[in-house]
């Protein structure tokens, strides 16, 4: 369990350190392209401000992603950082789409080491109380919540097959003949974790020696820090599904983070017409995210920076359509 203690702001040092170690924390997400994620984005720098946070949000972005959509960030409080892309292994062409450059693209956020430790959320995460205090985990350590083995996209795995699960260990125990029972796995989805650039460069050396797999920079990343992971509870990265898989591991009230994982659940594509898309704590959790977007209270008070969010999305109208949010009912 998390240690119950609060933490005070730490201005970042302008000169960035060798190694790491650097003097401040920050939250960090990551956004590629020109679609509509960056609502997601602009959603999670709101939710960090309501809930008063110390740290300002990171946005690490590809090149693909717009000058309008920058400003719409910068006009929300957030750091924007270019990244370039990481790609998979030179001899695994197959693997050589999107989806892999995308998404082992975050790794490079191990290079922001002005700062001393970092909390990595999704896009398509929001926060619904503080959560500073993880900066004060002990360091030299990655936390992460631990995932489902119960998904689909796991049946080809023995887990899967045998209907065990790291959430449910109880109910399926892990039989002797099948060897030792699998590491913990985590959701990438959040965690807390120190920048540094000898981390950096073994995760680049790394990743071109190991086969892309089903998900990606996630399944990399519960390798490389297999030895150095430590679960946190799931209220700090509610993944969804996990509502309908193990509601018994859920107390909806006492979540921090919830993660809009699941097909349909982005709350701004939201139709509740997909599969558990229309349970009532859907709706609540999807109403609680538009109530935070919408909020205008919340936007950074700069009057600089909101006369920019104005224009860019007025130049943007086309790509950033501002949808009502749906009902409670």
């Amino acid at each position: 369990m998390a240690p119950n203690i609060t933490t005070t702001a730490v201005n970042a040092t302008a000169e960035q350190p060798k190694n790491g170690g650097g003097s401040g924390h920050a939250f960090v997400t990551f956004l590629a392209g020109n679609g509509d994620y960056v609502k997601g984005v602009v959603g999670l720098a709101k939710g960090l401000r309501k809930v008063k946070s110390d740290y300002p949000l990171v946005v690490a972005v590809l090149h693909d992603v717009p000058e309008e959509h920058r400003k719409i960030l910068k006009s929300q409080g957030c750091i924007v950082r270019e990244i370039e892309p990481v790609y998979p292994p030179k001899n695994q062409t197959q693997f050589a789409m999107a989806y892999y450059v995308i998404n082992y693209s975050k790794l490079r956020i191990w290079e922001f080491v002005e700062y001393r430790k970092m909390i990595y959320l999704d896009g398509d995460i929001q926060v619904f109380e503080n959560i500073d205090h993880l900066f004060d985990l002990p360091d030299n350590y990655f936390y992460a919540v631990m995932d489902c083995f119960c998904e689909k996209s796991w049946t080809h795995t023995p887990q899967y097959q045998i209907g065990y699960c790291q959430q449910c260990p109880h109910k399926v125990q892990w039989p002797s003949n099948l060897g030792p029972k699998p590491p913990l796995y985590f959701n990438a989805g959040m965690f807390v974790y120190e920048p540094n650039l000898i981390t950096y460069h073994e995760l680049l050396q790394k990743l071109q020696v190991t086969k892309p797999t089903s998900f990606a920079e996630q399944d990399f990343l519960n390798m490389f820090f297999k030895e150095k992971y430590k679960p946190i509870p799931n209220v700090y990265n509610l993944v969804l599904a996990m509502l309908w898989r193990h509601p018994e591991n859920v107390e909806l009230e006492k979540v921090k983070v919830v993660h809009y994982c699941a097909a349909g659940s982005k709350p701004w594509r939201y139709t509740g017409k997909e599969e558990n898309m229309e349970r009532e704590d859907i709706k609540m959790v999807v109403k609680k995210w538009w109530d935070i977007y919408e909020e205008e209270t919340l936007d950074y008070e700069d009057p600089l920076s909101l006369e920019c969010f104005k224009v860019a999305l007025k130049d943007n109208a086309s790509t950033i359509k501002f949808v009502p949010a749906p009902s409670a009912a």
